[in-house]
């Protein structure tokens, strides 16, 4: 029967609250943006702060509210949020591999609700394996200010000048280079695809054929090709299996 110890769950449940804090502070400048854009899709304010409660991602709320204004059909909504958010497949497959076989399907499917790219970001890293009350916390700090941002950007609105909104925008690849760097300056493997990552999405996007494509795809295709040589070529090694041994 799967069971995490009571202390342990609480301790590790505050400390994914501590951590989802800076990620929260951050969410709250950017969602910002989010909010203005759905002001442009004449959203209202609780429209704005429901549709970031239930879908905390900004490329697929931008290209959501991008439908929206456009009047665009259903199909189109499902369409453009499936490539802009395909990449959390891959996200989730991952944390998988990191979770006890025995995890009930109630804590998958709830920390499936909550990934986002920090919150993976930060549980991924954990050297230890994954307890789901570590990303509970951390969404618990984080998503409520991703949604209230997005509803204050809604009533701010038209207010803010177009390169404040941008200046908003900056934050998130803060948070993206908070999360990679620590892991790159200890592991120069990791370091090594970063840069790969980097000179490749560069790449891609200046190529004539996959540059035609979205950029969520070229996210996806990417993230593949990279992380499946990276696994062929240099494999993590199982600590567990090697001191069995």
């Amino acid at each position: 029967m799967y069971t995490i110890g009571l202390k342990n769950n609480k301790t590790t449940f505050y400390r994914g609250m501590k951590d989802g804090i800076p990620i929260g502070l951050g969410y709250l400048a950017v969602s910002f943006s989010l909010g203005i854009a759905a002001k442009n899709a004449e959203l209202s304010a609780f429209q704005g702060l429901l549709a970031s409660f239930l879908c905390s991602a900004s490329a697929g709320e931008y290209a959501g509210f991008t439908v929206i204004a456009a009047d665009a059909s259903y199909f189109s909504m499902v369409l453009a949020t499936l490539v802009a958010n395909i990449r959390y497949l891959l996200m989730g497959c991952a944390l998988s591999q990191r979770l006890d076989g025995k995890a009930p399907l109630r804590h998958r499917l709830l920390m499936a609700f909550h990934l986002t790219d920090e919150i993976f970001g930060i549980a991924i890293s954990r050297k230890t394996e994954i307890n789901p009350y570590y990303s509970f916390g951390a969404a618990l700090t984080a998503a409520p200010p991703w949604a209230v941002g997005t509803m204050l950007g809604v009533i701010a609105g038209s207010l803010l000048p177009n390169n404040l909104v941008s200046a908003f925008s900056v934050a998130l690849y803060g948070m993206f280079l908070a999360v990679i760097i620590p892991k790159a300056k200890e592991d120069r493997t990791v370091f090594a695809v970063v840069i790969v990552s980097f000179a490749l999405s560069l790449t891609a996007s200046l190529a004539p054929v996959i540059s035609q494509l979205s950029e969520g795809m070229r996210t996806v295709i990417l993230t593949l090709i990279i992380s499946s040589a990276a696994a062929i070529f240099f494999p993590v090694k199982d600590e567990e299996a090697e001191n069995d041994a």
